[in-house]
């Protein structure tokens, strides 16, 4: 079940602040620096984000024995870090920035250097993977001939997400899935065939057939994405919602470990590959990197222990959760509802039915769902608020959001062990109830209080608005 990301890892250095004047030396801006934040990047980058958002993650890479290598291990803190030794000076990127505009970048130590060694601990980690990711940033460790002979051993039973770089080496064959952007996807197919076609799609098709991926999710940032499968006749356009973003770093790996995750979680690929290019965009509007926690280089990074996604963001995903308890040998608890205004029958509905199993994911009708069951001028709170506050309850470990009228097609999915519903449909066989028997679960019933209800609270609510 663990997330094993292979690939090379940089400092990033930000710098900051305001450029009010030109310098008297000569006509360039002159930026005074107001805020200094270091992070993990390439690689790190993306373990340290699924490491933030609790899941399990272990990072294979090379470091350098130096003070930028050092700084790197603090700013890794919480990951679960297997690294060999590169032989060379860490990689160090610098960015400064006036306001939310980027003046100038310098990078130091990030010439190519020769494809580094791997230690048998590295091979290990690799091999215990669930699912892989490759984030090759072009400095040689996806070059090396022992990982590249074990990845393309994985490949057949582990999926693996390849990010690749114009100066790394090609995929192994039969990867998962590979995520170029169209800029490097071009510098691919010309390096290959000497020409470019000028549709994603036609790049696309090219590459499959170089790389002999399964498929190739061709990225072209807010016009979203184009994904070609293996055996497709055409590729399918994977559109990404309109936000107001400044800089795209990081949008990349934030759609690579979103990826790992919805694939680990049992997900089909385009279904994933949606879900991933949303995901990249959530990012963006929510300030992309600059809105990552700072270490300050002194290794005080929140520690995300690996048995349990980190208690206060919540952010388990339900399909992986249920495969998890299940292969432990626990039971999976789910219901189903709107969830509208929560009450105290809810809440008591909801902990009496956690109490059935050892994990209770809740099923929430979308806000289009709502709408269609309940009319026009509900719900009257949002489905992302619905879900934060049934996630701060102590009883509901996950929430899987759907958009269908009934839940039996989110069911079939996460097929839990019990579906619980409320003490009102006492008397009656539940509509699910074969459905979720065809898989040897079953209903049950809760305690219902009919005093307690969303249209009466909502009555209530109108007549002292």
């Amino acid at each position: 079940m663990r997330i094993v990301v292979v690939g090379d890892v940089m400092l990033d250095v930000d710098l900051s602040g305001e450029a009010t004047r030109l310098s008297p030396d000569a006509p360039v801006p002159v930026v005074d620096v107001s805020d200094v934040r270091r992070r993990a990047g390439g690689a790190g980058l993306v373990a340290r984000m699924l490491a933030q958002d609790g899941w399990p993650v272990t990072l294979v890479t090379v470091l350098g024995d130096d003070d930028a290598g050092s700084q790197l291990r603090g700013h890794l803190a919480g990951v679960q870090l297997v690294a060999g030794t590169s032989g060379y000076a860490s990689p160090v990127k610098t960015r400064v920035r006036a306001g939310s505009h980027p003046v100038v970048r310098f990078d130091q130590g990030c010439e190519r250097t020769p494809v580094p060694d791997v230690s048998p601990a590295m091979l290990c980690a690799v091999e215990k993977a669930g699912v892989v990711i490759v984030a090759d940033y072009g400095r040689g460790l996806a070059a090396n001939p022992q990982l590249r002979e074990l990845l393309g051993r994985l490949a057949g039973d582990v999926p693996i997400v390849w990010d690749p770089h114009p100066s790394g080496p090609e995929p192994v064959p039969g990867v998962a899935v590979v995520t170029p952007n169209f800029s490097e996807a071009s510098k691919a197919v010309q390096a290959a065939v000497g020409t470019v076609p000028a549709s994603a799609d036609g790049v696309a098709e090219i590459l499959l057939e170089r790389w002999h991926s399964q498929a190739v999710l061709v990225t072209k940032g807010e016009e979203g994405a184009v994904l070609l499968q293996r055996g497709e006749k055409a590729a399918r356009a994977v559109p990404a919602p309109r936000v107001e973003a400044g800089d795209p770093c990081g949008a990349g790996d934030r759609l690579a470990a979103s990826l790992a995750v919805h694939l680990l979680a049992g997900r089909d690929l385009p279904e994933a590959a949606a879900l991933a290019v949303h995901d990249a965009a959530d990012f963006l509007a929510a300030g992309g990197v600059s809105s990552l926690p700072d270490t300050q280089g002194n290794g005080s990074a929140p520690e995300v222990h690996a048995a349990e996604p980190a208690r206060g963001r919540r952010t388990t995903e339900p399909l992986l959760l249920a495969r998890s308890v299940r292969e432990s040998g626990g039971k999976v608890v789910a219901t189903g509802g709107c969830f509208d205004l929560i009450h105290a029958g809810h809440i008591r509905s909801l902990a009496a039915a956690r109490e059935l199993g050892d994990c209770l994911i809740v099923c929430l009708n979308s806000d289009d769902s709502v709408r269609r069951l309940k009319g026009p001028q509900r719900p009257i709170i949002g489905q992302h608020d619905r879900a934060e506050l049934l996630l701060a309850m102590e009883c509901v470990d996950a929430v899987m959001v759907f958009d269908e009228d009934t839940p039996e097609a989110v069911l079939d999915r996460l097929r839990p062990d019990i579906w619980v519903k409320g003490g009102d449909y006492k008397g009656a066989r539940l509509p699910e109830a074969d459905l979720v028997e065809s898989w040897g679960g079953r209903c049950l019933t809760v305690p219902f209080h009919p005093a307690r209800s969303t249209t009466g609270l909502a009555d209530a609510l109108a007549k002292v608005s």
